[in-house]
């Protein structure tokens, strides 16, 4: 009871940190999720979004680490995929224990439910979800993970942008480049691209970042690609300060 009551100290401080002075609702559901699951905020297994809390993949990974998994069995369904359109779909079984019948979930990533910004990545995706959604009914979270969001947690204004505008105009070939790597450092990372864009706009001083110097883009990069490598829980913090602010409750 002792560590879940630092837990929830750790968390209302950070979700506080990082979020805004959150609505009652949504306090009291960060107190549930805290001593019934022992989420952690500070380390992202649970993430505030447009006024909900969403659980993420390493933190369903850690709750069965702690509930002693047995095991986690994930099958490819051939006859659902089609590589040369980037078309994926997993099947995972979950083991709570030695003699558990397994529970079961379903996965499936293709271009059209994935961001532009994680193209390549549809397998990968696809096998997450999957495996996300048998570990939500195992151990019976009623959250939908991030993962399984078909827009990587973007808002309908996101969704409408096309995703090349968050590199400015430069030669065809530098464009790639930055773009490349920018794309790169938001799949290892893991990071919400959105926010990321947002982030961007604010480093370089720009209205839009079709406005910013490719200079200045190239510097933007840098500094993520450092920030993310010496304190990623520390950038995730920075990014969610650029979500939608949601009005709290007097």
């Amino acid at each position: 009871m002792q560590g879940r009551t630092g837990t929830w100290k750790a968390n209302i401080r950070t979700a506080t940190s990082c979020w805004g002075r959150l609505p009652r609702p949504a306090r009291y559901a960060l107190r549930e999720l805290t001593d019934r699951y022992g989420f952690s905020v500070p380390l992202g297994e649970i993430r505030f979004l447009d006024g909900a809390w969403y659980v993420t993949h390493s933190g369903l990974l850690r709750l069965a680490t702690r509930a002693h998994c047995q095991g986690i069995q994930v099958i490819r369904v051939r006859e659902l995929c089609d590589p040369s359109q980037q078309r994926w779909f997993f099947k995972a079984i979950v083991y709570k224990s030695r003699n558990s019948k397994g529970f079961v979930g379903y996965g499936d990533a293709h271009p059209a439910n994935v961001s532009p910004l994680v193209r390549g990545s549809e397998m990968r995706l696809a096998e997450t979800r999957a495996v996300s959604r048998a570990l939500r009914k195992a151990y019976g979270i009623g959250l939908c993970s991030v993962e399984e969001l078909g827009w990587t947690a973007q808002t309908p204004q996101d969704r409408r942008q096309p995703t090349t505008s968050s590199i400015p105009s430069v030669p065809n070939n530098e464009h790639s480049r930055l773009r490349d790597r920018l794309c790169l450092l938001i799949r290892q990372h893991q990071l919400d691209p959105a926010l990321v864009k947002r982030y961007a706009v604010e480093f370089c001083g720009k209205q839009t970042l079709k406005e910013a110097s490719r200079d200045l883009v190239e510097s933007f990069i840098a500094q993520l690609a450092a920030f993310a490598k010496k304190d990623r829980d520390g950038l995730i913090c920075k990014l969610n300060s650029y979500a939608h602010p949601v009005e709290a409750t007097p």
